[in-house]
């Protein structure tokens, strides 16, 4: 397929020619983000979350470089050292604290993405491998962001340490051993907080790397739309550039607007007054709970109260955390409905919105404690979260009947802006 205005790169300055022969990275940039690289033209602000993932991990990035460098892996001295950056490094409070949110940030809009992905169907042939490298992202983003809210070692974080790392106990034979060649110990200390520094300053550059395979697995196929209708023509196309770089960049003020309101007015927002006190593992907090973006999955592995089988209770809630995610690996092949959109799934959508009520329930349940309501609540709401995915998914893919598809995005788009006209006019 041939665009007119797709041409090859062709530099016309001496010196980006010569660039251009020897390493061509500006041939590389037009392809991946120019006028090179065509986009459906129908494509709407939900398209604007993987440019702001990749902010946000930028920031991530730029300042964790920063805080590694005043930041001392040490029991004896960790808690301190982040004291001493919040007062005595020069703008140290504004790099912590931007730190800090922008990992809350990061998680918004990558739930985001994911649920854009749900709803419009992005995981379907031939986006398979993009969706796959896409949760491969997540579960890195989780492992990086678990092992960061070790690191300021107040007493949330000590008790998160010694909670999460517990469950790993649950597993028969290999459970304790798992347990303590983590945390290089048998409790959080030295080992544990080293170990979890090193890798929680390495793996944002293994996400970096894995986001680069998802770019790549994206071009090939190129990008999904909110019809779900693959592209047939040049029609059905716009250059990426200026058309959505003037759409991203307006989608990334808004970013910035937030994140910034949410730095400079209300840090701790997000965090728990807890882990200002520094760890002492001889006093227990009331209420041990995890960063807000664990919540849902923290819910799910409360729900398993009691033995079922042969399987202790604790097990059953480690197994159905990690099913929880993995689920999602499997979900291109649990949904065989041949339309992707739920624009045109009527019976797809209503309980795509029941999923997202179900999530939200389980986050509630999640950072409340560990009793009624939030049990009877947290066991309803892992029931429905698996039976989505493993029961309804597969059978209203079968059975719905979607509505009538444009012929193509040309056609989608040309009638909904007949649609808006005659609303105006009306």
């Amino acid at each position: 397929m041939s665009f007119p205005w797709a041409k090859n790169y062709e530099p016309q300055q001496p010196l980006m020619k010569w660039l251009d022969e020897k390493l061509p990275l500006p041939r590389l940039v037009y392809n991946a983000v120019g006028a090179g690289y065509p986009v459906p033209r129908n494509l709407n602000y939900f398209w604007n979350f993987g440019v702001l993932a990749g902010a946000a991990l930028a920031i991530q990035i730029i300042t964790g470089i920063v805080l590694a460098m005043h930041y001392a892996a040490n029991a004896g001295v960790a808690f301190n050292s982040v004291e001493h950056i919040m007062r005595d490094v020069n703008a140290g409070w504004f790099i912590r604290y931007a730190h800090m949110n922008g990992a809350s940030m990061f998680f918004i809009v990558v739930y985001l993405h994911i649920f854009r992905g749900l709803y419009y169907g992005s995981y379907k042939a031939p986006r398979e491998m993009v969706w796959l490298l896409g949760v491969v992202i997540f579960l890195l983003m989780m492992a990086t962001a678990f092992m960061g809210y070790v690191l300021p070692w107040g007493q949330m974080s000590f008790w998160g340490a010694q909670v999460i790392t517990g469950f790993f106990s649950a597993i028969p034979m290999v459970g304790e051993p798992i347990r303590q060649w983590l945390l290089g110990g048998f409790a959080p200390d030295n080992a544990a907080l080293n170990r979890f520094f090193s890798l929680h300053y390495l793996l944002p550059f293994v996400i970096a790397g894995v986001i680069i395979l998802h770019i790549w697995a994206l071009h090939i196929p190129g990008s999904s739309n909110p019809t779900g209708i693959e592209v047939k023509d040049e029609q059905d196309t716009v250059p990426f550039h200026p058309y959505y770089t003037a759409k991203d960049g307006f989608g990334l003020g808004v970013f910035l607007f937030v994140f910034a309101a949410l730095t400079f007015f209300t840090p701790n927002l997000l965090g728990h007054a807890d882990n200002y006190i520094a760890a002492n593992p001889l006093s227990t907090p009331a209420h041990i709970v995890p960063e807000w973006y664990f919540w849902p999955f923290y819910a799910i592995l409360r729900a398993f109260t009691f033995n079922f089988l042969w399987i202790d209770a604790k097990l059953w809630g480690v197994i159905a955390m990690f099913a929880a995610i993995a689920l999602l690996f499997f979900l291109p092949w649990l949904d065989s409905s041949p339309v992707k959109s739920s624009t045109y799934r009527p019976l797809n959508r209503i309980f795509f919105w029941i999923l997202v009520v179900d999530v939200l329930i389980l986050g509630y349940c999640g950072k409340s404690p560990a009793e009624q309501p939030y049990v009877i609540l947290s066991q309803l709401g892992s029931i429905y979260y698996f039976a989505h995915f493993l029961i309804i998914l597969p059978i209203i893919s079968r059975i719905e009947r979607p509505l009538p598809m444009p012929n193509s995005i040309t056609e989608a788009v040309l009638a909904k802006h007949a649609d808006d006209k005659s609303a105006a006019t009306a």
